[in-house]
C-alpha cells in the first residue's frame, strides 16, 4: 500500500516561530531587567530621601502605603497584562529623555520635588519604549497613583494650608456657636470663655484631604462604577475631609470649653485625629456603597 506523503514544513515553520517568539521574549525580559536595575541605581538616593521624609513629615505618613497599593493594582491586572503583546515604541524616548534631563537639572539644583516627579515620567517612558502603547495605557493608573507618595513642596503646601485653616476656623466657629458655646475668632485663633485655641496647620484639613484623596483614588480603581460615578467617588473625599475636620475642631473646642486647654493637646488630640480619619474612611466607604446600590 502506498501511503500519502505529508510534508513537515508547516511543523518546522511553527516550531521556528515559537522559538523566535521565545527568543524575542527572553531578550525583552533581559532588557527590562537591565533597565529596571539602572532605574533603581539612578533613583536610589531620591527614593531613600523620600522615604526618610515620610517618617519625618506627618502630612505624608501615608506615603509608605502608596507603592504597595500601586503594586497590588499591577498584581490585580497581571493576567490582562500577559495577554498584551509587547510592541516596543521609540515614542517612549520622548518621555524618557526629558524625564532624565529633569532628574539631572533637579539634582544639580537640589530640587527634590522635580527629582521625584521625574520618576513618573521615566516610568512611562520605559513602559512605552519597551512594551508599547497598549501596555502603557493599561498600567497608566497605577503609575500615576504614585504621585500620592510625593510630598508637595512646603511653599505650595503652606499656601494651600493657610486659607484652608482660616476656612476651617470660620466653619468651626459657626457650628460651635450653634451648640451654644460662647466663642470668638481672630483669624485662626479661637477664643473660648476659659481658654484660647489655635487652629494649626495640622488642623487645616489638608492632611486628611491628601490621605482621603489617595484612598478614594484606590477605591476608584478597584470598583466597577461608571466613569461618572468614579469621579463622584473620587471627589467625595473633598467634602468628607472638610466635614470630618469641622467635627474634630468642634469636639476639641467643646471639650476644651468644659475641661480646659489640656484636653486639646497631647495624646487626646492625636487620638482624635485617628478617630476622625477612620470616620472619614467610613464615610468614603458609605459613598461607595450608595453608588453601588444605584443602577449603572
Amino acid at each position: 500500500m502506498i501511503m500519502p506523503y505529508v510534508s513537515n514544513n508547516s511543523n518546522v515553520s511553527n516550531t521556528s516561530n515559537v522559538s523566535n517568539n521565545s527568543n524575542a521574549s527572553n531578550v525583552l525580559y533581559i532588557q527590562f531587567a537591565l533597565l529596571a536595575g539602572l532605574f533603581l541605581l539612578l533613583y536610589y538616593p531620591v527614593i531613600t530621601k523620600m522615604v526618610s521624609d515620610w517618617g519625618i513629615d506627618d502630612n505624608y505618613s501615608h506615603g509608605y502605603l502608596i507603592p504597595a497599593i500601586a503594586g497590588y493594582m499591577i498584581w490585580i491586572i497581571r493576567k490582562d497584562l500577559k495577554k498584551i503583546e509587547p510592541t516596543p515604541s521609540n515614542l517612549g524616548l520622548i518621555l524618557l529623555i526629558p524625564g532624565l534631563c529633569q532628574l539631572l537639572i533637579a539634582r544639580v539644583g537640589s530640587e527634590y520635588f522635580l527629582q521625584r516627579t521625574s520618576m513618573i515620567l521615566v516610568l512611562f517612558g520605559l513602559s512605552l519604549f519597551l512594551m508599547g502603547k497598549n501596555f502603557t495605557k493599561k498600567t497608566a493608573f497605577p503609575v500615576l497613583y504614585l504621585f500620592f507618595m510625593i510630598p508637595i513642596p512646603a511653599i505650595i503646601w503652606d499656601k494651600i494650608a493657610f486659607p484652608m485653616k482660616l476656612f476651617a476656623s470660620y466653619l468651626a466657629v459657626k457650628v460651635i456657636g450653634l451648640i451654644g458655646i460662647p466663642i470668638f475668632r481672630e483669624g485662626n485663633i479661637l477664643h473660648l470663655a476659659n481658654t484660647t485655641l489655635e487652629v494649626a496647620d495640622a488642623c487645616s484639613g489638608l492632611r486628611s484631604l491628601t490621605s482621603l484623596l489617595a484612598l478614594s483614588a484606590a477605591l476608584v480603581f478597584f470598583t466597577e462604577h461608571s466613569r461618572f460615578k468614579k469621579w463622584l467617588l473620587f471627589l467625595s473625599a473633598v467634602p468628607i475631609a472638610i466635614l470630618t475636620n469641622i467635627i474634630r475642631l468642634t469636639v476639641t473646642a467643646g471639650l476644651a470649653s468644659r475641661y480646659g486647654e489640656k484636653v486639646a493637646q497631647g495624646f487626646l488630640h492625636e487620638f482624635s485625629g485617628w478617630l476622625i480619619f477612620l470616620l472619614g474612611l467610613a464615610m468614603l466607604m458609605g459613598v461607595n456603597a450608595l453608588l453601588s446600590m444605584q443602577k449603572r
